[in-house]
């Protein structure tokens, strides 16, 4: 105890010129709100490049499974293109026919890779920072997919980082679809287990059954039409009894999400930029 009281007082003035810089430096950051700004930039920069570190040694040791789930839905998706190359070729007589298809199903979109580097799957409003930004090409309200489907809209965007709203966020309202079906209602998650969802206001007319699979409706400038979202498991009646819900089991694994792609749909934003002149147009005439 005589030693430490030593040390102490054989010390003092350092520890009291560090307990004076601690104090200086918290008054000059709390009370100065251009020093507060570059503190908390600077900060955000630093936490930003730690995140994605973390998420890349993390990627790195997880490279053996997401491999082998990359060559299974590669297996998958090449037994589908020859099925319906072989039905189109069969009922048009035209080989060129499905690659047109193709063509055209794919003109106006442009996806961009991005790596998910911070992820959070047990909070009412999660969120999902990519290491992707506005210098890639990233826009607010840009829709978000994975490998196996819908991942959510590019909420906030920097220069190098976005952040996400995920389906896994009670503020996450995407337009979905009953495949083949036509009927269309709302993705909703209301929290509790990440691989359920809710699709709300599906009319009472509607025909489908348990099984049925569920995609984006394309009614939105977000996602192009046909995206997967899930499959059907339950079926409830809505509380004023006027509609459906419909409990639906998400195609995208939230818990082990590592790589995503961001959907820039130039011809559905084109869409809407005319549509809003249009509607300005209008206005203006009726002043």
């Amino acid at each position: 105890m005589r030693n430490l009281l030593e040390f102490l007082a054989k010390y003092n003035h350092w520890f009291l010129f560090i307990a004076l810089e601690v104090i200086g430096l918290i008054l000059l950051f709390q009370y100065n709100s251009y020093q507060r700004s570059v503190w908390f930039s600077s900060a955000n920069v630093v936490a930003g490049k730690v995140y994605e570190w973390d998420a890349k040694i993390t990627s790195y040791f997880s490279l053996g499974t997401i491999n082998e789930q990359l060559t299974q839905r590669n297996i998958y998706l090449e037994q589908q293109v020859k099925t319906l190359s072989e039905k189109l070729n069969a009922a048009t007589k035209d080989s060129i026919a499905a690659q047109l298809a193709a063509t055209q199903a794919l003109a106006g979109f442009r996806l961009i890779p991005a790596k998910v580097i911070t992820n959070s799957v047990d909070k009412q409003d999660n969120l999902i920072t990519i290491d992707k930004g506005s210098a890639d090409g990233i826009r607010k309200d840009m829709g978000v997919v994975s490998g196996n489907g819908v991942v959510g809209i590019v909420y906030l965007v920097s220069t190098h980082y976005s952040v996400i709203i995920p389906v896994l966020n009670s503020q996450s309202n995407i337009s979905c679809t009953i495949k083949n079906r036509g009927y269309f209602g709302y993705l909703h998650w209301n929290g509790g287990y990440v691989h359920l969802a809710y699709v709300d206001d599906i009319p009472r007319h509607a025909h489908f059954k348990i099984g049925d699979y569920v995609t984006t409706s394309g009614y939105s400038s977000v996602f192009p039409e046909g995206v997967m979202v899930g499959q059907i498991k339950y079926v409830f009646n809505s509380p004023d009894g006027l509609s459906y819900r419909l409990k639906v089991k998400l195609a995208t694994d939230f818990g082990n999400l590592r790589d995503v792609c961001v959907i820039d749909n130039t011809l559905l934003q084109e869409r809407i930029d005319i549509l809003r002149a249009a509607r300005d147009s209008i206005q203006l005439r009726d002043k």
